[in-house]
């Protein structure tokens, strides 16, 4: 079976995701932020200390644009991937790396500087910075989504799921005042997928089990 350590709504919310939207068997283990910090035991099935690790059989994967990526392709076939003989290939792989390398990457720094350095070493400035650099890249997904109500193909894919965890991210540090008309659109018709909201069901369950 498939094996998902996760923090909540922390980046492993994408594998989360996925794993609900494909309708896979997993285990989940839930853990406290950060847990390389809150559960030192964890470096032993991940040395990174990071969050997410997910476990298939030989594979062990922890950067959680690649485990949507894997999983769609994977355990396919599915409407989440995107096949190379498609129009939106490119696209869809362009999409699915750009919600973590693009808008997940200054939405750590904000995390960081404004919530996890002790008092005297946070830096409000470079974290109010980073906020904004996230919102600027953001109008790429609105002019993205000026015409259309996914990102690529026609369809909700794992691109979606990559870019639409950016944006629970952002409600979570609070920085997500002011999101454009297209995407607070987009964020509505995220929040209303079955595979959204039985990922979040899933995370809560595992909590209270703990």
């Amino acid at each position: 079976m498939i094996e998902l350590y996760h923090c909540a709504d922390a980046r492993s919310f994408r594998a989360l995701w996925a794993l609900e939207e494909l309708g896979l068997a997993y285990k989940l283990h839930l853990l406290p932020f950060p847990p390389r910090i809150r559960q030192p035991t964890y470096l032993d099935a991940n040395p990174l200390g990071t969050i997410p690790l997910l476990i298939d059989g030989e594979t062990r994967m922890t950067e959680s644009a690649a485990i949507v990526q894997y999983l769609a392709v994977k355990h396919g076939p599915t409407p989440l991937a995107v096949s190379p003989d498609e129009g939106g290939y490119g696209a869809w792989l362009n999409w699915l790396h750009f919600g973590e390398a693009t808008l997940t990457f200054p939405q750590t720094l904000v995390l960081r500087y404004r919530m996890l350095e002790p008092p005297e070493r946070r830096l409000p400035q470079a974290a109010d910075d980073y906020a904004q650099w996230f919102h600027s890249r953001l109008r790429h997904v609105e002019r993205a989504l000026s015409d259309r109500e996914w990102l690529v193909a026609d369809r909700f894919t794992a691109a979606d799921i990559s870019v639409g965890y950016a944006l629970l991210l952002a409600k979570s540090l609070k920085i997500d005042q002011g999101f454009p008309p297209q995407v607070a659109a987009y964020w509505e018709r995220l929040k209303a997928r079955d595979g959204f909201a039985k990922a979040k069901a899933a995370q809560k369950s595992a909590g209270s089990a703990a």
